[in-house]
């Protein structure tokens, strides 16, 4: 990170610590919240999750629709009845790309696949419960039919294969928000799976061709995605994107030391620029007890709890703010789940921790999906305007 930089990222932690005390919960804890209340706010509120890998089970012939289970080790955590039991009202389902999938360029071709199940074997299999959106109006409009807005997430820069010809064409496809990097460095973005690895080059960031990137997401109006990037691939991207960032499914490395996890003056900068970042469900990312007893290669290790997902919660919304914060549970996508919210069923257990946090309805309705619709309006807002201002960008 330069200097100004950092100075940027020191006033932006400022003030979201100097303003900490209004955006925190709104009152004092609570006991006995009654489960009518938990129900109510289960089934009117809108909750999107922004990140969920089970399509990467739908692309092997897994039907959505099959109940299932999760017990720790097999089973799947998200089923179409799961979701209904939850109050899911969207899901951001995951075009997952490997890195393996670079090897012989066939990682365009995988995009292809995954993004196809999610169009075809989860919305087109099953119309009554899924219905494909592109916009916050759309996921909207779901809600209020009683469907389930699935929207299309590509996880993996190196899915465009460095062509922006290809990612305007996932865009058409329905596309609406990119990681720019998974546990690999692709061509022009740095990776925080690998930046410790002196044998993979690195670019200190982004390449020019990567802010290009940036630049031709801003413009299509697809969210630019710095969950896995490396630190100054995020400075980087805050400093060329237009339109707010989306952090999809990242949680907060002050309280468990992982570098995928977002540091505070990160946190706070991507606030700033009008940002969310979704708290990640994974044992590894929200327990620091987890994390080394992981990496020590300890065996039973007691999985994470709530208390571990609501403390990262609160500490992100003391240092962002109440309207920056969201969920993307990463569920199917991660080996280790926490006691009480180990599913998709079982958001009505979060709700309910925080409501005996003390936190409002209207406090949850942002939680859970308020601050994602704000944050795609605004990245729409952008696009819209930067279409009248200039055409695509290069010919790549």
């Amino acid at each position: 990170m330069n200097a100004a930089t950092c100075l940027i990222a020191a006033a932006a932690l400022s003030v979201a610590l100097g303003a900490q005390g209004s955006h925190g919960p709104a009152g004092p804890p609570r006991t006995n919240v009654p489960q009518s209340e938990v129900d109510a706010i289960t089934h009117s509120v809108l909750l999107i999750d922004t990140h969920n890998d089970i399509t990467s089970k739908t692309v092997d012939g897994l039907d959505i629709a099959a109940p299932s289970s999760w017990n720790g080790t097999s089973g799947t955590m998200t089923d179409a009845g799961r979701l209904r039991r939850g109050g899911v009202g969207a899901v951001f389902f995951a075009a997952y790309v490997a890195s393996t999938y670079v090897q012989g360029n066939h990682s365009a071709n995988r995009t292809l696949q995954m993004i196809d199940t999610i169009r075809h074997d989860i919305v087109a299999g099953h119309p009554n419960d899924f219905v494909l959106a592109t916009s916050a109006d759309q996921i909207e409009a779901a809600h209020r039919q009683g469907k389930i807005a699935a929207l299309i997430g590509i996880e993996g820069g190196h899915a465009i294969e460095d062509s922006l010809r290809l990612l305007r064409d996932y865009y058409v496809l329905g596309a609406r928000y990119m990681t720019l990097t998974h546990t690999n460095t692709n061509d022009w973005a740095d990776s925080s799976g690998d930046i410790a690895n002196t044998a993979v080059a690195h670019h200190n960031g982004l390449t020019p061709f990567g802010k290009q990137v940036v630049l031709e997401m801003n413009r299509l109006g697809m969210m630019v995605d710095i969950s896995h990037v490396a630190d100054q691939t995020f400075w980087d991207a805050l400093a060329t994107s237009q339109a707010p960032l989306i952090a999809s499914h990242s949680s907060c490395r002050a309280l468990t030391n992982a570098p995928r996890n977002m540091t505070d003056p990160m946190i706070a900068a991507l606030a700033a620029k009008g940002g969310v970042i979704q708290i990640n469900f994974y044992c590894n990312f929200i327990s620091q007890r987890y994390a080394d007893a992981d990496k020590a290669h300890e065996k039973n290790i007691p999985p994470a709890t709530l208390k571990d997902v609501l403390d990262h919660i609160d500490h992100a919304v003391k240092i962002a703010g109440m309207d920056h914060v969201g969920i993307g549970s990463d569920f199917d996508g991660i080996e280790c789940a926490p006691t009480g919210l180990s599913d998709v069923s079982q958001f009505p257990n979060l709700t309910r921790a925080l409501l005996e946090r003390g936190y409002s309805r209207g406090q949850i309705e942002k939680l859970y999906g308020g601050n994602t619709l704000r944050l795609m309006r605004q990245v729409e807002a952008v696009a819209h305007k930067l279409q009248k201002e200039r055409p695509a960008s290069g010919t790549e």
